[in-house]
């Protein structure tokens, strides 16, 4: 049973593709089935984790998607899939930033053969910005941390330093050892709780 302090106040700062990757993982190991996240129900899903925590804020953070010219049709869908997410969890009472961009990179397979693939760029430096201009500014008493990016634990070690609480709000499936280590709490999400709140699948 999880134990919190009923009065604690706390911003919650979520890297959506981490995130979300995170969430498809355990779904795909666990029921064979990706999720729909324009209409998971990510309120009940904090909710459950982060029980007995106030968050006066909840903030997803996400790259900026442009058109590849290589895939224009496939670009177009994912764009749209992300405008969907973004009115799905304003109404749901997140706010959701749209911060650097998704950039194409070319990788090799397992056959040595070239795949281009697209990663965040920025996302995780914005996400750090805010964290620590939050506490510079005295408006944060606790950060929950909804990312497993190593690159966050500079700006982590840097709440510390001005008496943040940190929470790093990991899975229950490969939770990230360092991000433990950095943060004053470890709240890992069960593998339950994710397929506990899908309200729609997509094979």
């Amino acid at each position: 049973m999880r134990f919190f302090d009923p009065h604690m106040s706390a911003i919650l700062f979520v890297d959506s593709q981490n995130f979300f990757k995170k969430i498809e993982e355990v779904m795909v190991s666990q029921a064979g089935e990706k999720p729909r996240f324009d209409n998971y129900n990510f309120a009940g899903l904090f909710d459950s984790a982060l029980q007995g925590i106030k968050l006066d804020r909840k903030i997803f953070y996400s790259g900026k998607l442009s058109i590849d010219h290589d895939n224009v049709k496939k670009s177009k869908e994912l764009i749209e899939r992300q405008r969907l997410i973004k009115l799905h969890l304003e109404k749901s009472g997140f706010e959701f930033l749209i911060s650097g961009r998704v950039r194409a990179h070319i990788e090799m397979d397992s056959r040595g053969r070239p795949v281009k693939t697209f990663k965040e760029k920025g996302v995780d430096v914005a996400m750090a910005v805010d964290m620590v201009s939050f506490a510079c500014d005295k408006k944060i008493t606790s950060a929950v941390i909804g990312s497993s990016d190593s690159d966050l634990q500079p700006a982590i070690r840097e709440l510390r330093k001005r008496g943040i609480e940190r929470i790093y709000l990991g899975f229950e499936m490969n939770p990230n050892k360092g991000m433990t280590y950095t943060t004053d709490r470890t709240i890992l999400i069960r593998n339950a709780e994710v397929l506990r709140f899908v309200t729609q699948t997509l094979v």
